[in-house]
Order: structure tokens, then C-alpha cells, then sequence
């Protein structure tokens, strides 16, 4: 008779399978807000952040890679934060640019069995148990939003951050998608919904769609002179007013 061992599911996956004893709830509910707790402490004061999202898989000799350390460099340039899931690949080029370049470098890591551990080139970081709290977190304390490619876990990151802006949940932050190439057929499909009258015209214009990092900058400085009154401060990167 064969037996194969069973997979046991991560704690997410648990806590996620259904209604449990109550007490198993609660101590749930408590986890949740010990991780937020954690989240707000650590991230409060790591200044004006701009979050890029992208895939942990691509080397350090990938093109991707590449590029995403040029954006951290020129977030750094830009005076920003630069926040990441904390993880390798475009998270881990994105902090390396901000950290060679003088720039502050943050992630959020998530707990894996496969692929997330931290990248070197962080001065602050913090390692959360479930991704709805990652999310809110990585969301929560930025003011532009850089999306390179990546999998699974970046198309939801990119649509939820998209929909939280176009339902008015959060501020009408930049959105930028970088990789004309790569995310081509995911616009033609934004162009189907449109045709099929499943998001508004106007829902399209949310997106910066481009490769072209000097546009990027130009378009994320432009917002922030609209939107915030600017001022540097002796021990922030910058303080934003008025929004």
C-alpha cells in the first residue's frame, strides 16, 4: 500500500480553512493585532515611502533586476523611502539602489517555506506571518506605487493597490507599471474591461505604463509638488503637508 505524508498547511492556510473553536478565533484575532502593532512600530518613522513590487525570482544579471535598481537609486534621488516586500529579486535590486545610493531602504518580509528571506540592503526591516497585514503595511506609508514584473503574488499587490485608489480608499497615489514588454497583454485586457464595461475609461488613467525610469521620476515629482507642501528637516528625509 503506497502513503504519501501529508503537506501541512502554513498558519495563514489554517486560520483561513474554515470556522474553528473560539477560542482558536480569538488567539487569531490577537495574532493579527500583535502583527499590526509590530508593523506600525517598526515602519512609523522611516519617512515618505514609495513601494516597488515585483517578482523575488529574477538574478542579479536580469535585465528587471537591473532596472529595479536603477528606480531605487532614483528614489533615493528623489528623497524618498524606498519600500519593498524585503524579500530577493526586484525587491532586493530596488533596496540594493536605495542603499548604495544613500537612500533609506526598507521591507516587509512575509514568513515562506520556499523563495523569502530578507535581502542584505536594508537598514530597517520587519518579518510578518500574513499577507493581508504585509499588504496593508506595505500600502499603508507610501505615496507612489512602482510595480515591475513578477507572478502571482505581484498581480494581486498591483490590483489591490489599484482598486484601494480608484474606490477612494486611499489617496489617487502614482501607479506605475514598468515593463512595457512584459505587462502588454495585462493592459490589453484593462482594454477589454473598459470595452466590456467592467471599469471606467477613466479607471486606465490611473496607470503610468512605461519603461522609461526618467519618466517615472517625472511623473511621481510632479504629483508631489501638486499634492504636498515639501519641507526638509534635520533628522527626516521630508516632512509632507496638506494633502
Amino acid at each position: 500500500m503506497h502513503t504519501t505524508n501529508r503537506i501541512i498547511p502554513a498558519k495563514e492556510q489554517v486560520y483561513l480553512a474554515g470556522p474553528r473553536k473560539r477560542m482558536n478565533e480569538l488567539y487569531f484575532a490577537w495574532q493579527v493585532f500583535i502583527q499590526f502593532i509590530k508593523g506600525v512600530r517598526t515602519l512609523h518613522f522611516v519617512g515618505p515611502c514609495i513601494t516597488v513590487f515585483g517578482s523575488a525570482r529574477f538574478k542579479n544579471d536580469h535585465p528587471y533586476y537591473q532596472s529595479a535598481q536603477e528606480i531605487g537609486k532614483m528614489i533615493a534621488e528623489l528623497g524618498f523611502t524606498t519600500m519593498t516586500g524585503g524579500g530577493p529579486g526586484i525587491m532586493e535590486a530596488a533596496n540594493k539602489g536605495a542603499f548604495e545610493n544613500g537612500g533609506m531602504s526598507v521591507g516587509c518580509n512575509i514568513k515562506l517555506p520556499f523563495e523569502q528571506k530578507p535581502n542584505p540592503y536594508m537598514n530597517k526591516w520587519l518579518t510578518i506571518d500574513y499577507f493581508f497585514i504585509r499588504k496593508v503595511l506595505l500600502v499603508k506609508y507610501s505615496y507612489a506605487f512602482i510595480i515591475l514584473p513578477g507572478g502571482f503574488g505581484t498581480m494581486d499587490e498591483l490590483f489591490e493597490t489599484i482598486t484601494l485608489v480608484q474606490t477612494k480608499v486611499i489617496y489617487d497615489f502614482p501607479i506605475v507599471v514598468f515593463g512595457k514588454a512584459y505587462y502588454a497583454p495585462m493592459m490589453k485586457m484593462i482594454d477589454e474591461m473598459i470595452e466590456k464595461g467592467t471599469i471606467s475609461p477613466e479607471d486606465k488613467k490611473l496607470i503610468l505604463y512605461t519603461d522609461n525610469i526618467e519618466e517615472v521620476k517625472n511623473f511621481i515629482s510632479k504629483y508631489v509638488r501638486k499634492n504636498f507642501v515639501v519641507k526638509p528637516h534635520v533628522h527626516r528625509w521630508w516632512l509632507f503637508e496638506g494633502v
